[in-house]
């Protein structure tokens, strides 16, 4: 049986940052991405179809985009954070509106907590995560070892 039950993931000083937004939401997360975007330049960032799109066009910054949220680019974004590949996420999801792929808003929202990536879901939060220390230093998070733990499982069973 493996011993570690945790694996140390760092997130380097130049962060990995994606940027989701439901229609409702797509302008204030433009705004936000311009008013910040003497910071958000140091990093890299990625983001949803549309979303990725509108960033770039007004800020200029580079933007990597995935495919849309009800195309699948909800699950891109997922996949990527369990590649190690995402280290923090600004998802500005509408509380007001239902969305036709609300299991992949969910299961988006769920690995980044599996994964234990910051996630900001309003401006307030962005705001207080982009001026922390931590976007200048590195950080060190911990997962849980998914190998050991599945190892685990399989030992009580028997």
């Amino acid at each position: 049986m493996m011993e570690q039950k945790f694996v140390d993931f760092e997130i380097g000083k130049q962060k990995h940052i994606a940027l989701v937004a439901h229609d409702g939401k797509k302008a204030a997360m433009v705004d936000w991405c311009d008013k910040h975007k003497e910071i958000l330049k140091n990093h890299f960032l990625c983001g949803t179809g549309t979303t990725a799109r509108l960033i770039a066009e007004r800020t200029g910054l580079p933007v990597r985009a995935y495919n849309s949220g009800p195309l699948g680019g909800d699950q891109q974004i997922g996949a990527k954070i369990v590649e190690g590949g995402i280290d923090f996420m600004v998802f500005l999801w509408d509380p007001l509106e239902a969305q036709p792929h609300d299991p992949d808003v969910k299961a988006l929202l769920r690995i980044a907590v599996v994964y234990d990536i910051p996630v900001a879901n309003n401006l307030a939060t962005a705001d207080f995560m982009l001026t922390s220390r931590y976007m200048e230093e590195t950080y060190s998070r911990k997962v849980l070892n998914f190998t050991a733990a599945v190892e685990e499982r399989v030992e009580k069973m028997k």
